[in-house]
């Protein structure tokens, strides 16, 4: 049979007004996973630690935990391929275990979650975005057996809209936020190589085609990245070849010769 309900429960209804009262100004999308998670906690019985999976693509992640059980049985879950938490994520389908020691559908897992004392647990699938390939699932770790009610299978079911908001979110949020820095970084790139090409085009009387080509050259040569040359260009004033520092090669000739073979500036 339950338990009584965690220390400090509050039941459903105060739970979910109180997710309902959060301003979200004040809320990064992590601090509200994880009062979905911390909230979830309180008006479960079965003496429950709870996670957030998402899964982006298929590959998983925990972005919200109440303590190290959820997570290590997340993690176990990943490393797997398979569980309760990816089998709800993937199917869109409530997963229950009743009992981790009798249950046979992943006899790898099961037996795993019992030794560190989750006896049953509740998956709720978070419907996210089909499109975007997201999807995710709201767990919850009993360390009893036979744990979940109606009630509490029902009331876990209400708080998985508010994880998937959150979730879905968060990932938009990161999404953004790397297509941002990798635009920096790129307008950086650029940016150090234009500068290095100036420097071969006005020391050499290169053109803009000619300084990129020496530059590229540089590049195989030495076995670095093009704009690790050009950045080492501008700042030392040199073209690193083979280990060496020397002038920049337009034609395939030897640095420090122009390609008639004449010393060169």
């Amino acid at each position: 049979m339950p338990s009584s309900q965690n220390t400090h429960s509050m039941n459903a209804g105060e739970a979910l007004e109180r997710l309902g009262r959060l301003s979200l100004r004040d809320l990064s999308m992590e601090e509200l996973l994880q009062t979905v998670a911390d909230l979830t906690k309180t008006v479960m019985s079965g003496h429950t630690e709870v996670s957030v999976s998402l899964l982006v693509k298929d590959s998983p992640s925990t972005v919200a935990s109440t303590g190290q059980l959820a997570t290590d049985l997340d993690e176990g879950q990943y490393d797997r391929d398979h569980g309760p938490c990816l089998h709800a994520a993937r199917t869109g389908e409530l997963t229950e275990i009743v009992d981790s020691r009798t249950d046979s559908r992943w006899p790898d897992y099961t037996p795993r979650a019992a030794e560190h004392g989750a006896l049953s647990s509740l998956s709720v699938p978070l419907a996210i975005d089909q499109d975007e390939q997201l999807s995710g699932a709201l767990n919850i770790y009993a360390r009893e057996p036979h744990a979940f009610t109606e009630d509490s299978r029902s009331a876990a079911t209400k708080f998985a809209p508010y994880a998937a908001v959150a979730a879905g979110n968060l990932h938009a949020y990161r999404s953004a936020r790397e297509i941002a820095d990798n635009l920096q970084i790129a307008l950086e790139t650029r940016g150090v190589i234009d500068q290095a090409k100036g420097i071969l085009m006005e020391r050499q009387k290169l053109t803009a085609d000619q300084a990129f080509q020496a530059l590229s050259r540089t590049s195989m040569k030495t076995n670095r990245k093009l704009h690790a040359v050009a950045d080492d260009l501008v700042h030392t004033g040199e073209l690193p070849l083979n280990g060496r520092h020397g002038k920049a090669d337009p034609g395939g000739q030897p640095p420090g010769r122009s390609e008639s073979g004449r010393p060169g500036d």
